[in-house]
């Protein structure tokens, strides 16, 4: 079974819902994961937008959640998951607001992809400290078992 990442918000290419941006409460996706490969250790977690700031001319990608070391046992995350209910050594990096946690999609214009991509590791890392989106995808060379995205999209209602 191939390695698999979820949302019972959102299905692959569809509509991220309003209250998981900046537009409503701005809290993380439910994401759930099976099929990890033999010899997964952790688990890492980045989000991110390869369409900003204009999906008609994109320029950078905007990375909206870094996550290492999920324990690849706990399955899940919940919707709104806070910092202390991270499962047990999961660790934090920063996004590129400056700051740990999840943030929503807020695009300034168009509508935007973001895509939730779960690697499984045969390695726990070590700590890196709050690593961005690059730092932990070097830390991660050479130990990426297996690879699963979940894409959404979402488009500001409001100006």
């Amino acid at each position: 079974m191939p390695l698999t990442l979820t949302s019972t918000a959102f299905a692959h290419g569809g509509e991220i819902p309003g209250k998981l941006t900046c537009e409503g409460a701005d809290m993380s996706p439910p994401l759930a994961w099976t099929g990890m490969p033999p010899g997964t250790r952790s688990l890492a977690l980045i989000v991110d937008d390869p369409d900003a700031p204009d999906p008609a001319a994109p320029s950078m990608t905007w990375v909206h959640w870094v996550l290492y070391n999920l324990p690849p046992e706990s399955g899940a995350l919940a919707e709104g998951v806070a910092p202390a209910s991270l499962p047990a050594g999961t660790r934090e990096g920063h996004n590129d607001w400056h700051r740990t946690g999840y943030s929503g999609p807020c695009p300034p214009i168009g509508r935007h992809r973001y895509f939730h991509k779960l690697y499984a590791l045969d390695v726990v890392l070590p700590d890196l400290g709050k690593p961005n989106k690059a730092a932990l995808e070097r830390a991660m060379h050479g130990h990426v078992l297996a690879h699963a995205e979940l894409v959404g999209t979402y488009k500001k209602l409001r100006r």
